[in-house]
């Protein structure tokens, strides 16, 4: 091929197709009608090929948004209907940062993630693309609940925000309270892959913070029909603007349907499954509060002791992270050496251990966690069980594990005991680490759940 065929819709597919392509004159972006030879028609846009697709295959995009695959030996003709490109939606614009009187300001912080995300149909992967002004422009709506001001702080997936991003979004943040009176809340898109730590992070990071910080993800990117990211953009931006709390929660669909906006406490929520909308859920606590339409309900029966509001000024805005830190999962047949490389070779400060059930490791694991805390190393003990409490005096590996100076977690989650631990370590002194890894702040720990009986 040529060097002005880099780029070509063609490259990548089978012979016959890229003939049928070039005959019809087709062209990636073109609105094209296609026809097999049973008989069948469809149109929609033509997008190349996804590098791990067939090239016997030709995808359309039809007008839902879904994609089809076509098998090339049954297509009989192919004619261009219009022919443009459509990379991308095209948003129309709105007037943005309209100064009101009297009306709710939000600040939406755009960091990447499914929620400004779009399919790449290269790869046919979701990529991080749209800023918050084009989820704005996206979402009209939310000029309706309040003046809407837009920033990009990052543009990423999740999974590659580390502490180095809590701290620039935590201080970013900080930056931003100074003058409380200039926003009535932020609302921060991230990818929910990792939006558990995030949330944790700052919950720790913005203590003293005077409104709502509303964390908000999408479990469908923003171009595709069944998408998520409107409604719960909208709702987190309500909530930002009308709750009048004060903390950091999390904002996602209450269950499949489009109706409820689940708020949950920033340290006491879980991703529990990968792509359902209603995949986000509060672990051994109600949800903090619900937002349906123009209407928020707040739960009565949260726990009071988790808002954070007898704090001590002491622990407010603190918002250093120490990377040395890591969550382990144990698991049958564990080497307690890897904890060498960890801690000799990386320089580990702190180690979260997920244990089975009660908070378990093996007796060899238990002998090198001795070895660690020795060296001044801080172990934590979370469970792998989603809910219940961490208990060390139940069994013997438990009893064990104690008098080896590992510290249970109560009910602690792990991604929040990971992101606590490194707030601490980056916040306060060595002897500090265990009266405060074991101090409920913000109630990322709950008192024990007795069990109910069903009538």
């Amino acid at each position: 091929m040529s060097d002005d065929s880099k780029d070509d819709t063609s490259e990548g597919y089978a012979a016959k197709l890229v003939k049928l392509l070039r005959d019809s004159g087709a062209k990636k972006g073109s609105r094209i009608k296609v026809k097999t030879k049973d008989g069948f028609e469809i149109a929609g846009l033509l997008i190349p090929r996804y590098e791990a697709g067939s090239g016997e295959h030709l995808v359309l995009k039809l007008k839902s948004g879904y994609n089809v695959g076509l098998d090339s030996s049954n297509i009989s003709s192919i004619t261009v209907i219009e022919d443009q490109l459509a990379e991308t939606p095209i948003f129309s614009t709105i007037k943005q940062e309209k100064e009101h009187a009297n009306e709710k300001t939000v600040l939406l912080l755009s960091t990447g993630g499914t929620i400004a995300s779009k399919v790449d149909y290269r790869t046919g992967a979701v990529k991080p693309a749209y800023t918050a002004s084009d989820l704005y422009a996206a979402v009209p709506e939310l000029g309706d609940i309040a003046q809407i001001k837009t920033e990009v702080l990052f543009s990423a997936l999740s999974e590659n925000l580390d502490q180095e991003h809590w701290q620039k979004l935590s201080e970013l943040i900080v930056a931003k309270s100074n003058d409380p009176s200039k926003f009535n809340g932020i609302v921060i898109m991230l990818g929910t892959d990792t939006m558990g730590y995030v949330s944790a992070a700052l919950s720790f990071s913005l203590i003293g913070v005077k409104f709502p910080v509303v964390c908000v993800g999408s479990q469908r990117s923003s171009d595709r029909p069944s998408t998520d990211s409107a409604l719960n953009i909208q709702g987190a931006t309500y909530f930002a603007a009308h709750s009048n709390a004060r903390g950091v929660f999390v904002a996602m669909h209450r269950s499949e349907s489009d109706e409820v906006i689940a708020i949950h406490s920033g340290v006491r929520v879980r991703k529990n499954h990968t792509s359902r909308r209603d995949a986000f859920e509060s672990i051994d606590v109600p949800l903090f509060a619900e937002v349906v339409q123009d209407k928020i309900s707040f739960n009565s029966d949260f726990p009071t002791n988790s808002s954070g509001s007898e704090i001590s000024k002491d622990f407010n805005f603190k918002t250093n992270f120490d990377p040395k830190v890591s969550l382990i999962k144990f698991y049958p047949g564990f080497d307690p050496s890897l904890l060498d490389y960890l801690t000799a070779e990386r320089g580990l400060k702190g180690i979260i251990f997920e244990g089975t059930g009660l908070g378990h490791v093996s007796k060899a694991t238990v002998r090198k966690i001795e070895e660690l805390v020795t060296n001044g190393i801080f172990i934590g003990i979370t469970s792998q069980c989603v809910r219940g409490h961490v208990d060390l005096h139940v069994y013997e590996t438990g009893i064990d594990l104690l008098n080896a100076g590992a510290v249970p977690l109560g009910n602690m989650i792990s991604e929040t005991a990971l992101a606590k631990l490194s707030w601490v370590l980056g916040n306060f002194s060595k002897e500090d680490v265990g009266n405060l890894m074991t101090k409920n702040l913000l109630g990322e720990m709950t008192e024990r759940i007795l069990l109910k009986h069903e009538p």
